[in-house]
């Protein structure tokens, strides 16, 4: 890439200006005095051989100093500070932005479209990075266990029962790293989002039904009994971010909730804003486990482990946050959770 360089030929031009406005200057003095003497208003000869010259000296200097002051920054500095920035971003700095204070017209057009781009690209930095070294990061477990009971499965000695048990696991660990890669892409989009787009109006209700089902197989091979109290509620917000929180906070009231448990899912609703409630009959959390339920890849005990990544409460919180809302956990141990979820009804203008 060749190397960008300040302009140098901006400013001759600027100076070639100035030597024009001089000159320029100094002509329509010369052109007043001689109309002044034509008129004999002026004492022609005192005039014409002492104070004329230096009038013209005074009068274009005037004239050439306002014009730097005035004109000269306003042309010079946005395009320095336009290619220094170019500069930064050619090395990888996009956090550079460019000053609007002083910039007008349509070199404000272009300041202001910079700094977008400049915005848009330390996004795509971000959540490039941050994919990466999440993805290394929490794949290595499932990876060696894969990696290990692939082994294990060379061995002529097995058992019928013994490799069917061995590829279950393999299945299972190639399934949860297909829902960590999945989560972890999602999760750092969101991070990086900061404008809710794609909102309509629609029924949430209807929506938290159909995550109920979605999850039928789950809850009914618990044989969960399920309390519903889902008055019709129409929200403007984005559906499908929405989507995610209700899954997650469904699954998760069936996945902690033993055998023959309660699963309750209710909403309600006020002039401004909506409440959603998941509440379960499980093992619930300590209050340890209550103050990181939604850091990023926090697993409260050894049974998350088995078929979770930490991901998915870290993204409804993201979601909520998004979409101008909160979400709030009460919990004990062997008492069960109650998640609340409380997001406006029409959800104002780029929120974030």
């Amino acid at each position: 890439m060749a190397k960008l360089h300040k302009p140098y030929r901006i400013r001759n031009l600027i100076n070639l200006l100035t030597v024009a406005v001089m000159l320029s200057s100094g002509f329509l003095t010369a052109i007043c005095f001689a109309i002044l003497r034509a008129a004999r208003l002026l004492p022609t000869a005192f005039f014409a051989t002492v104070w004329m010259p230096l009038i013209v000296i005074i009068v274009a200097n005037i004239l050439s100093s306002v014009f730097q002051m005035v004109f000269v920054p306003k042309i010079i500095r946005p395009v320095e500070n336009l290619i220094e920035a170019t500069e930064k971003i050619a090395k990888g700095d996009f956090s550079v932005r460019i000053p609007t204070e002083k910039v007008s017209g349509e070199m404000l057009e272009l300041v202001e479209s910079f700094n977008a781009m400049t915005v848009e690209l330390g996004s795509i930095e971000i959540f490039r990075n941050d994919f990466i070294r999440n993805f290394s990061h929490e794949f290595k477990t499932p990876i060696v266990s894969m990696k290990g009971f692939a082994k294990q499965l060379k061995k002529a000695e097995l058992s019928e029962e013994e490799r069917n048990q061995y590829c279950d696991i393999i299945i299972s660990e190639s399934e949860r790293l297909t829902n960590m890669a999945s989560n972890i892409l999602l999760l750092s989009k969101y991070e990086n989002q900061e404008i809710v787009t794609d909102k309509k109006l629609y029924r949430l209700d209807e929506q938290l039904r159909d995550s109920i089902l979605l999850l039928e197989k789950e809850w009914t091979e618990k044989e969960l009994e399920l309390e519903l109290d889902l008055p019709p509620i129409t929200v403007e917000q984005n559906a499908d971010m929405l989507g995610h929180i209700w899954t997650n906070l469904v699954a998760n009231a069936i996945k902690f909730t033993l055998k023959g448990g309660k699963v309750g899912i209710s909403a309600k609703e006020n002039n401004e804003n909506v409440a959603v409630t998941v509440r379960d009959s499980g093992i619930g959390m300590t209050k340890q486990q209550i103050e990181h339920i939604f850091d990023k890849y926090y697993q409260a005990d050894a049974s998350r482990g088995e078929k979770g990544n930490g991901l998915g409460l870290c993204i409804a919180k993201r979601v909520c946050t998004l979409c101008g809302g909160t979400i709030s956990v009460r919990s004990a141990p062997g008492q069960g959770s109650v998640f609340t979820v409380i997001l406006p009804k029409e959800q104002k203008k780029n929120s974030v």
